[in-house]
């Protein structure tokens, strides 16, 4: 299968190799080192071999970063992993809840006087050492190899995964009509560097498997304002694509990137989100013109295709009668009968019956009782717990060629108590108001994650990450740039895909969480409607909501009539795909309240 329940880190280790660091550091004349989660291409997924952040401390959350100083050393991580990061760091790390307490704060109070700190130019990106330039004055931050790597003995090699074509017929757009256009809006600038493999593989038509769960294929591009891309990447992957790149496409090998920025005539375009500050450090030393701007791939490539839409509603109705012979199953166990890896066991194995399962889009978080407030939990063979009374919050994805899915539902095993019941309908109630939202063009996610929270606020509750992320198509299951969260500042735009999924945690006893995918869309007009245009959302995902689990007098008759509406909507989609016991499952799940 394709998630494993190993261990994938060993904090019993952090004070050792914590040390080592440190003697290098020493050696270095270094008061402290940053280590993030990252790697050179800022994905949320990395390689083993840059894994750095997990093999010094034991934290395995997908976000994070460590400031090693002398004396001390702080894991920063944010309200996903505030429970997590306590249960896999040894007691030589500093948990610090991050956003609330900046690096360059931490650093200014826990530094001596006029400290260094190094860190490593490939692993940070421009925005991020300049803010933390300016935060963390009067400390100096010095560009430094990797002092992990120099002490991690056994590092693994780098991935060498083969690419392969993704289809037009499934993306919409050629790639050479990809590249015509971008390189027509770069305006003054003579290229763009593109160091996002979601970026580069969209922009190419291409994926690959050089990280878990994410199609990717590792490299770096330069699009030139002519209408030419150079490719930098190891060229034993791209044996499997013949000739689809075509002769606009210039392979070029990945140590030559830094020496060919060396040499271009600017102006050169970068985003210093995303771009390595080694990046900018070359073209700087070359005397060449930069011009910071948006990755130029980015919102064309949230903005979906017909044809990735279309992908996407399919990969959801056959992954929606996936989940429906699923929760049917499950619903026919006794409680206590199963283990929290039993249920992602099932559940991929009901995914790979489809036969057109590719990867899972991230390892599956079943959490039983108080794992549930785990919120980016993953089961191993040392946590698995028994799967009790009480609920079961399952949040899981796959990656298939047609489409990325995601989904959260929460479960109840055996009878649910009235606390669960009504904090699963106040989440609710938040999940109904973003599906029904219409709202006027222009608009950003921040502008609508609150919407989301008035029920949990009402009633004094609240959750620790964004309402949603985007979705890609048959990419990352976590894209930008458009989010439904505080943090969400680019507007909405038609083709958009996002997840829907409040929720509220309760440590050390449950929590809940309620996904669907929703796609944007432009609303019909209204008589009398004032506003020129606007927007709303189509429900990509159909799977059953757990009845079980609403207090059906708290649901106003709007929220009633979404919910039967919903359900009948699921009726119709799956219930042609199952038959037999599954079929009577989705008929009783489905009944209206």
């Amino acid at each position: 299968m394709h998630q494993s329940f190993s261990e994938t880190a060993s904090p019993e280790q952090g004070p050792h190799r914590l040390e080592a660091l440190r003697a290098q550091m020493r050696s270095e004349g270094l008061d402290g080192f940053i280590v993030p989660r990252a790697d050179a291409h800022q994905g949320e997924y990395v390689a083993e071999r840059d894994s750095r952040l997990a093999w010094l401390t034991g934290f395995t959350g997908s976000a994070g970063v460590c400031v090693a100083l002398q004396n001390i050393a702080g894991v920063f991580v944010d309200g996903r992993y505030r429970v997590q990061v306590r249960s896999q760091v040894a007691d030589v790390f500093t948990p610090v809840d991050w956003p609330e307490t900046g690096l360059g704060d931490w650093i200014s109070t826990h530094a001596p006087s006029n400290a260094t700190i190094g860190f490593d130019p490939w692993l940070h990106t421009v925005s991020q050492i300049r803010d933390l330039e300016n935060a963390a004055r009067p400390v100096t931050l010095r560009r430094s190899d990797n002092l992990v790597d120099r002490v991690w003995a056994d590092q693994p090699p780098a991935p060498a995964a083969p690419a392969f074509v993704q289809p037009v017929e499934l993306t919409g757009a050629a790639h050479a009509d990809k590249i015509t256009a971008l390189a027509g809006r770069l305006g003054p600038a003579r290229c763009v560097v593109l160091t996002l493999p979601d970026s580069i593989c969209w922009l190419l038509n291409i994926r690959g498997n050089d990280v878990p769960r994410t199609p990717f294929v590792h490299g770096f591009a330069i699009l030139q304002s002519d209408g030419t891309v150079t490719f930098f990447v190891d060229d034993t992957k791209l044996t499997d694509l013949g000739d689809h790149l075509g002769t606009r496409v210039r392979i070029a090998p990945v140590d030559s990137f830094l020496p060919v920025l060396a040499t271009i005539d600017g102006p050169v375009q970068i985003d210093p989100s995303s771009c390595p500050v080694i990046v900018a450090d070359t073209l700087a030393a070359a005397g060449t013109e930069v011009i910071e701007a948006q990755d130029p791939c980015a919102l064309p490539k949230a903005c979906k295709t017909s044809a990735e839409l279309d992908g996407a509603r399919a990969a959801h109705l056959r992954d929606g009668a996936a989940m429906a012979r699923f929760l049917s199953w499950l619903d026919a166990q006794p409680p206590g009968s199963l283990t929290e890896i039993d249920i992602v066991k099932r559940l991929e194995a009901e995914r790979m019956a489809t036969g057109a399962l590719r990867d899972i889009s991230f390892d599956t978080i079943s959490g039983a009782g108080p794992n549930g407030a785990i919120v980016h939990y993953r089961v191993t063979e040392a946590t698995n717990r028994r799967v009790d009374p009480g609920l079961l919050l399952v949040d899981s994805g796959g990656q298939y060629v047609d489409g990325t899915t995601d989904i959260t539902r929460t479960i109840a095993i055996g009878p649910a108590g009235a606390e669960e019941r009504h904090a699963f309908t106040l989440v609710l109630k938040g999940m109904i108001a973003i599906s029904r939202l219409r709202w006027p063009k222009g608009l950003a996610g921040r502008d609508l994650d609150a919407l989301a929270r008035v029920a949990l606020w009402e009633h004094g509750m609240d959750y620790g990450h964004g309402t949603g992320h985007g979705v890609g198509a048959y990419l990352s299951v976590h894209e930008g740039p458009q989010r439904l969260a505080r943090t969400g500042t680019v507007p909405l735009e038609p083709g958009m895909i996002l997840s829907n999924e409040p929720g509220v945690y309760r440590e050390g006893a449950f929590g809940i969480r309620i996904e669907n995918l929703v796609i944007v869309e432009a609303a019909p007009a209204l008589e009398g409607q004032t506003v020129p245009e606007m927007y709303r959302f189509e429900t990509l995902t159909y799977t059953p909501i757990d009845r079980r689990l609403i207090d059906t007098g708290t649901l106003t008759a709007a929220e009633r009539d979404w919910l039967n509406a919903y359900h009948a909507a699921v009726r119709a989609r799956i219930g042609p795909q199952v038959d037999g016991d599954v079929a009577a499952w989705l008929e009783q799940a489905c009944a209206p309240i």
